[in-house]
């Protein structure tokens, strides 16, 4: 026996088929009704119907085909948390563009990186964010014109990139199919339990992945209603936002539900159960939520190359200590060497390549090959498919839900005069707290290498503690010892 879980086949995607199409499927039978609900902490809502929603991105698809863009030409996103995110996304999907949904909190070097390895023949800017160096064309508002019908294909063929730290220290594009969408329905009951009666809230901003897909996209393929938290508002207030709203499922990263266990909760009577992903949920966590609210809280596990594929749910909640099982439809193996190892065994998390989930391949290499893609998390599977998280297999670091390479934080300090030698790392400066911490040989000093991280590196990636060394550790081979420095931190 062999650890291996197999809940597939899923349901073959749609052929032709076109993913803004799918997400907006329900918008004419439920024309009415709120699909999106935008809360600011003041209590103020910003409120957008199906009909309108369906309306706008359709408009703005046909506003791109007049900029007289080509099936499959890439639109770079330098847009901030506001609803236009989302529906240029679904715009660009729909009209037959790709788009690069990059964070606007990128810095000018960081996306010049993004945009030299797309190569977007248009950029949709909110007057804010960062533009890459050289950048001419760029639209700052939407473009708006007659609306066109969706331009519908081959499942398999690529809908849109986004951008994950490479291990390499270079970022990586991440290609996805328009099927991803219909991979996404294996998420609808292995992991949220969702319906269409349904109001989801989603505590991240416009612009994360995690919001995009599990805040946005899945809740309107089902007809179901999207409430985002708006720019300033702060863990201590989304109960009371949730109550307000009759929020049924609430999702956010591990550190907000912390950071809401820290204040007082107060009632959530609608709220079904609460969803976790970006990284690991510690079991204290889920815990005090369960103990203190009366609901589930439900993880994910995941990566921008596959979203979510092991979950726990409603229905079948997790044991303590697990992140539960991989959801109906999918092929999981924990691997060594390539090869499954024995049930109980510690391995390498891994997804079949065959599922639909997967994204076709990084941008500019060849697609996904071979049986297993290895995600880089170690696990080990029990016999009834019960995954345990047993940590990273590399020293990627995990940043507010976002995978940093410690290669891309250590390349921009490389560059600074007075640096000899740094190394970035992941250390717990409090109980299930981590931060990015900068150890450093050299004679420059703290301010300097804040306000180059300023300058160069996106917030999430900058570090939060700067440690001097007079020297660094390296092993017999001359390799730096990372692990070593983690072990070396003691949390004040």
């Amino acid at each position: 026996m062999s650890s291996v879980f197999d809940q597939g086949p899923p349901e073959p995607c749609p052929d032709p088929f076109n993913m803004a199409a799918y997400v907006l499927a329900h918008a004419d039978r439920l024309a009415a009704k709120l699909a999106l609900l935008v809360a600011s902490p003041d209590g103020g809502v910003t409120t957008l119907s199906f009909a309108a929603l369906k309306a706008r991105v359709t408009e703005v698809a046909g506003g791109l085909a007049a900029q007289g863009l080509a099936q499959g030409d890439r639109v770079l996103f330098r847009l901030g948390n506001t609803p236009d995110f989302p529906i240029a996304y679904l715009a660009c999907i729909w009209g037959g563009f790709v788009p690069v949904p990059a964070s606007a909190a990128l810095s000018v070097p960081e996306i010049t990186e993004v945009a030299r390895q797309t190569g977007p023949a248009l950029i949709l800017h909110d007057g804010q964010a960062s533009l890459p160096n050289g950048a001419l064309d760029a639209l700052d508002r939407l473009p708006s014109a007659a609306p066109i019908a969706p331009v519908i294909g081959d499942p398999n063929r690529l809908a849109y990139i986004v951008f994950t730290s490479g291990t390499s220290g270079t970022p990586r594009g991440v290609c996805h199919a328009h099927r991803a969408i219909w991979a996404r329905r294996m998420m609808h009951q292995g992991w949220y339990g969702l319906t269409e009666a349904d109001r989801v809230m989603h505590a991240g901003a416009f612009n994360w992945t995690f919001t995009l897909g599990t805040g946005l996209m899945d809740p309107w393929s089902v007809g179901a209603t999207a409430l985002i938290a708006g720019d300033g508002m702060t863990p201590d207030q989304l109960p009371a936002c949730i109550k307000a709203h009759d929020i049924s499922i609430f999702a956010a990263a591990p550190g907000v539900y912390r950071k809401m266990l820290q204040s007082d909760l107060s009632p959530m009577p609608r709220l079904r159960h609460g969803l976790s992903a970006g990284e690991h949920l510690a079991e204290t966590i889920r815990q005090d939520w369960t103990a203190r609210t009366g609901t589930g809280l439900h993880q994910a596990m995941g990566m921008s190359e596959c979203s979510t594929f092991i979950s726990s749910s409603p229905a079948h909640p997790a044991p303590p200590d697990t992140s539960g099982r991989p959801q109906p439809g999918r092929r999981v193996a924990v691997i060594k060497d390539g090869a499954p190892v024995a049930p109980n065994t510690p391995g390498e998390l891994a997804v079949a390549t065959s599922d639909p989930g997967l994204m076709i391949g990084y941008l500019g290499d060849a697609p996904v090959q071979g049986a297993w893609f290895a995600t880089g998390d170690m696990a080990q599977m029990a016999k009834d498919g019960t995954i345990t998280y047993l940590g990273r297999g590399d020293d990627m670091m995990n940043a507010g839900g976002y995978r940093v390479s410690p290669l891309e934080v250590e390349a921009c300090f490389n560059a600074l005069s007075g640096v000899t030698a740094c190394a970035a790392v992941q250390v717990e400066v409090k109980a299930h707290a981590f931060v990015i911490a900068l150890y450093v040989a050299g004679t420059v000093e703290e301010q300097a290498m804040r306000a180059h991280a300023e300058q160069n590196l996106a917030p999430y990636k900058r570090p939060r503690l700067y440690i001097r060394r007079d020297a660094l550790p390296y092993g017999a081979n001359g390799k730096l010892n990372r692990r070593a420095l983690r072990a070396t931190y003691e949390a004040p």
